[in-house]
């Protein structure tokens, strides 16, 4: 099931949303004139593990409060929990997390919050899933409120890295990973999540007698890795609470050991954890091999490639991620009839 949304607005800059007595349900939206326009965005990641007994009702009451508040975003829902992403004028994305507090279905759960100039997303998009995260273990799976690693705090975190009886295992997509990662992190060579436990089953000789650290972007994907492991027979298994986006929060910290930076899926693309003077850029340009952190997509609409290219190889290049390409895309422009000088 998916719902999306344009988010409309419904109500002004400055409202008071009262919630039904049971869940979110039907909105009174209050309007107070105080003549100040607000501008600022925040945006909020964010996830809960716990079982909501009709998602998909819950889902219809989700997208009613998000076009309320005209909040944009990714929100998955599922029998297991909820994952999303979302952007929204401060005071509104204030009063969806006061919300999600209030809900007893969704008490307790956390938010990363980042301020922004604007919206992150272009639209609000809502899907109902089987699971928040796949891992594809069908009658094995497992819900992470039963089984789950450790949880470490960024100072934690930041001392074991330093010991030689730990492996670092990155639960993240290899484009994440080549944008930024913790140093001396080991990176399993899947293309999806979801085949990180075949990848497992075949290496367990590079982790036996270890102890296990796993870490991804907001800590979703390792709250269920990290419990995979454990049933695995790993007896020492450990996670980055709040994931990489937490620990360059961490004030005493500043994100050290992380190089690169961190890989986020709205329209800032990456973000910085690194806040020291060691910090670092892991990535280079395609064409020239000078150090680059930029995203970009290739101009070719049938490849439309994501890959990193410094400012004069994109202009140099028109964005083509290779030569194939922009030969590519001139012949399609030749049999449209559209000429290229």
């Amino acid at each position: 099931m998916e719902v999306e949304s344009k988010g409309r607005i419904i109500c002004g800059p400055e409202s008071i949303f009262q919630r039904g007595e049971f869940g979110i349900g039907k909105w009174r939206v209050k309007t107070l004139n105080s003549g100040i326009s607000v501008e600022s965005h925040q945006i909020l990641l964010y996830y809960l593990y716990r079982p909501l007994e009709d998602s998909a009702g819950y889902l219809a009451e989700h997208l009613e409060l998000c076009e309320a508040l005209e909040l944009r975003g990714r929100i998955l829902i599922a029998d297991e929990g909820l994952n999303g992403t979302v952007s929204g004028k401060r005071e509104m994305t204030e009063n969806y997390m006061k919300v999600l507090n209030e809900d007893p279905r969704t008490k307790g759960i956390q938010f990363k919050v980042d301020p922004a100039s604007g919206h992150a997303f272009p639209k609000l998009s809502i899907k109902r899933r089987d699971e928040v995260v796949t891992l594809d273990l069908g009658k094995d799976d497992f819900s992470p409120d039963e089984t789950t690693g450790d949880y470490l705090t960024p100072a934690q975190w930041r001392d074991l890295m330093r010991d030689d009886n730990t492996v670092l295992v990155d639960a993240r997509n290899q484009y994440e990973w080549e944008l930024g990662h913790f140093e001396g992190a080991l990176l399993p060579p899947v293309e999806n999540f979801r085949e990180l436990p075949a990848w497992v089953k075949e290496n367990r000789s590079r982790l036996e007698g270890k102890k296990i650290m796993t870490y991804c972007t907001g800590g979703i994907r390792c709250e269920k890795f990290s419990g995979f492991l454990l049933r695995q027979g790993f007896p020492d298994v450990c996670q980055l609470d709040g994931g990489i986006v937490s620990y360059g929060k961490e004030a005493g910290i500043q994100g050290e050991g992380f190089a690169g930076k961190c890989y986020v899926f709205d329209q800032r693309i990456a973000v910085e954890v690194n806040h020291t003077a060691g910090a670092t850029v892991v990535s280079r340009c395609l064409h020239c091999g000078v150090a680059s952190d930029r995203y970009v997509n290739c101009s070719w609409s049938r490849c439309n490639r994501q890959y990193f290219s410094c400012a004069s190889c994109e202009s140099d290049q028109l964005r083509f991620c290779s030569s194939v390409c922009e030969e590519a895309s001139i012949l399609s422009l030749a049999a449209l009839g559209i000429g290229c000088d």
